[in-house]
């Protein structure tokens, strides 16, 4: 069961990712795109778009058919990527494809941890989500202050949460592989939080080690 479940999360994890850097990349080659999305309110209405999708996603998963939760993380992935485009116009490609590189080796080497260890890190959960809301607010704060230290600090402390999300996750989804009667629908969600796990570490550690276009 195990097997099954992970093969199918990481599927669905793999076509999200590759559809948000796919829609990236084509929004990064449309002018009208790019000025319609960064200089009008079309990028708060993604942003509110984003997070109310993800809500519905992870609260009437068990709930929603099959083929409306493949639907529904299908556009989450899409809606990231039109925000997600920036990336491409701020970074240089090699950057971009060595940062990613990165973030897939942390990816695989703390999804392992959390996978084979025999520690219960169900406690960490808590820590990890108080320190995700803290980073969120003082992000929110430094919109304002304008402090690129602070927002060194804030990505620094960002990539040491989201690689503990991902040890987490791994091991709740295996969890839940021992006592679920729906894989296909736990596969979706454990994909959803997996894609957002290797999307923020990916985010941050360009922001951190990013080779900005002159």
């Amino acid at each position: 069961m195990q097997k099954s479940i992970f093969s199918k999360v990481f599927l669905w994890m793999f076509v999200g990712l590759f559809v948000t850097f796919a829609t990236g990349i084509y929004v990064s080659t449309n002018e009208n795109m790019i000025y319609n999305i960064f200089s009008t309110s079309a990028y708060w209405i993604i942003f509110i778009a984003e997070l109310l999708l993800v809500i519905f996603l992870s609260a009437r998963i068990h709930k929603m058919s099959l083929t409306t939760a493949i639907f529904s993380f299908l556009g989450y992935s899409v809606l990231s990527g039109l925000t997600f485009s920036s990336i491409f116009l701020l970074f240089n490609v090699s950057s971009i494809i060595f940062i990613f590189a990165v973030t897939s080796v942390l990816f695989l080497i703390f999804g392992l941890i959390g996978y084979f260890t025999n520690i219960d890190l169900s406690k960490m959960g808590i820590i990890l989500l108080f320190g995700l809301i803290g980073i969120i607010l003082v992000s929110v704060v430094n919109i304002f202050l304008g402090n690129p230290t602070l927002d060194l600090i804030i990505s620094v402390i960002a990539v040491i949460i989201f690689v503990g999300f991902i040890a987490y996750d791994i091991q709740r989804i295996k969890a839940f592989s021992n006592v679920i009667d729906d894989e296909n629908k736990v596969a979706i969600i454990g994909a959803l939080e997996l894609y957002l796990d290797f999307i923020n570490l990916f985010i941050h550690l360009i922001s951190i080690f990013g080779d900005r276009r002159n």
